[in-house]
């Protein structure tokens, strides 16, 4: 493993890293099409958070995959996005056709986003697996139960030495964001362990599943296969909030769109969410703003961020 310092993710480092940009006259198309699979009957609020957050973010053209019971109302809640509704399981998963549904879409979607507010680990998990199939090529992140086809379904104690973890090694990198207590769970680390050293935490998982980590906490980092280890300190309190990690993904998802590499897209992703909490502290005050108001500071933020 790695003993390569982190790099702070800072403004000066991203202005160094600078963003696809489209040109003036490209179109809607040039600047990237996403698509979402996300929520549950229980958790819409998932699939809009994340979508408004994929366009905030310069995302030209969103596609929500979502329940079919709530795909009306994430359809009026977010009328840029066409919004496909999929067939429910009697644990409000999505049922097993739903990859086969979407599958006319693996040649038009330029990055995916799979698992905010999704139930069903099991179904989760078999529609990742057909997912990164039939989309093979395009940049994914997998967030909350998304995340759950890196490990054997059970009690996280039974996941020791004993686990052949090569067969859930990604054939080609995908990027994953939990946070210390979801490491823990996919790994079967203690968490205090991952809190207290979580740069060897991300980066080991980083190489064992070869995908770029975002391990989100009061210390964010971000980890690489490659051994790239970089770390983010900024953001307040506020950020720790229902709905917060399912904006940062949007913001993720929605850069990866624009033509970023997963590595750049999550440092931009980190970087815009923890200024965007800033900028809300400053006017809102330290905790008590919501997260659905997280997305809306970010096209300035990009502007200033992208200045020299």
């Amino acid at each position: 493993m790695s003993s390569a310092e982190p790099l702070d993710l800072n403004p000066a480092l991203l202005r160094r890293w600078p963003l696809p940009q489209p040109g003036f006259d490209g179109d809607k198309e040039a600047r990237g099409h996403v698509l979402i699979v996300a929520g549950s009957a229980e958790m819409p609020g998932a699939a809009m958070l994340a979508g408004e957050a994929a366009l905030r973010a310069g995302a030209g053209k969103l596609t929500i995959a979502t329940a079919a019971s709530i795909a009306p109302q994430v359809g009026a809640a977010i009328p840029e996005a066409r919004v496909i509704g999929l067939g429910e399981t009697s644990a409000h998963g999505f049922l097993a056709d739903s990859a086969r549904r979407l599958g006319d879409l693996a040649g038009k979607a330029d990055a995916l986003l799979v698992g905010p507010g999704m139930q069903d680990e099991g179904a989760c998990v078999e529609l990742v697996h057909q997912l990164l199939e039939r989309f093979e090529g395009i940049r994914t992140v997998l967030d909350a139960t998304g995340m759950c086809a890196v490990h054997p379904r059970g009690e996280p104690h039974l996941l020791d030495e004993t686990v052949d973890w090569e067969q859930f090694r990604f054939p080609s990198p995908v990027l994953l964001t939990p946070h210390a207590g979801e490491l823990a769970r996919l790994t079967g680390a203690e968490r205090r362990s991952i809190e207290q050293e979580p740069h060897r935490a991300a980066l080991s998982s980083a190489e064992r599943w070869n995908a770029v980590v975002a391990l989100k906490g009061a210390t964010t980092v971000l980890a690489a296969p490659d051994g790239k280890v970089w770390q983010y300190q900024g953001g307040n309190a506020g950020l720790a909030i229902s709905g917060s990690g399912d904006v940062l993904a949007g913001i993720i998802v929605g850069l990866l769109g624009r033509g970023a590499t997963l590595e750049q897209a999550a440092a931009w992703g980190v970087v815009l969410h923890g200024a965007a909490g800033e900028q809300l502290a400053l006017r809102c005050g330290p905790l008590g703003y919501l997260a659905r108001e997280i997305a809306a500071e970010v096209p300035a933020l990009l502007r200033v961020l992208a200045a020299p």
